[in-house]
């Protein structure tokens, strides 16, 4: 079986909150059209983490970033590299679904104009709304506000809607966390078959759901400053079943949180 690509890599990276540290000297490679899931106890820098991927970080006041991030092998913090279009290719899904206050198909259209599309839109938002397996369930109502859609369909209106910039790389938050269980596994049925085309980091806190989604695994703590580091990453059938650090047993296995 030919080894994945690299599409994203972290040297050293470190991140600061003015005065805390909330990341400390981590390194960690992504592959290609996988499922990387981040799992460790609240605090440990997890999302801090899935930030620097796309320079969300930018924008918390008094941050600050050390070491590497690339992505496609360029440093995405390098002078010159800009955020936007760095963003524009790793999008992101937040924990909480967050659809525009207006109509379902310009929820999708939205991202596709600010980038200066030149396509069909119709078509291009189509396509992105299949993709996220909502286009059934919505085809018939597109003008409709995406405030009358169910949580699930929100969440997945909100995927919709980052893939309709064809990014690379998809950010998921916690992304069914605050979804029921049967629209949280239309969410993981999803991740699965997105990952055939397009690259995830997932951020979870449901151990079930790593195991399930994932191709890999990486595992945080926190030091006594309270700043995450990577204890182990490698293949999610390994971290779960024979991991190598006794840390990441005792968190699987729920001996501490």
């Amino acid at each position: 079986m030919e080894e994945k690509s690299v599409v994203l890599e972290t040297r050293q990276l470190s991140v600061w909150y003015g005065a805390f540290r909330a990341l400390r000297d981590v390194d960690l490679k992504v592959k290609r059209n996988s499922v990387t899931a981040l799992i460790g106890p609240s605090g440990c820098g997890k999302s801090t983490l899935l930030r620097c991927f796309n320079r969300m970080n930018d924008l918390i006041p008094h941050s600050r970033v050390e070491g590497q991030v690339f992505f496609d092998g360029v440093d995405s913090y390098a002078p010159g590299v800009d955020a936007t279009a760095v963003r524009s290719q790793i999008g992101m899904v937040f924990q909480k679904p967050n659809p525009f206050p207006k109509s379902i198909f310009e929820n999708v259209a939205f991202g596709l104009r600010i980038n200066g599309f030149q396509g069909n839109i119709q078509e291009a938002a189509e396509r992105s709304l299949r993709r996220a397996a909502l286009w059934d369930e919505v085809k018939d109502r597109l003008n409709k506000s995406a405030m009358t859609l169910s949580g699930g369909q929100q969440q997945r209106l909100c995927i919709a809607r980052a893939l309709a910039v064809e990014p690379e790389v998809l950010l998921m938050d916690e992304p069914a966390s605050a979804l029921d269980p049967i629209a949280t596994l239309a969410i993981e049925q999803l991740i699965r078959e997105l990952a055939e085309e397009v690259t995830i980091v997932i951020v979870t806190h449901n151990m079930q759901q790593a195991a399930r989604v994932s191709d890999e695994t990486a595992f945080l703590m926190a030091d006594t400053d309270r700043a995450g580091y990577l204890v182990e990453h490698g293949p999610t059938s390994g971290i779960f079943t024979n991991p190598k650090d006794e840390r990441t047993e005792a968190y699987i296995t729920g001996r501490f949180s």
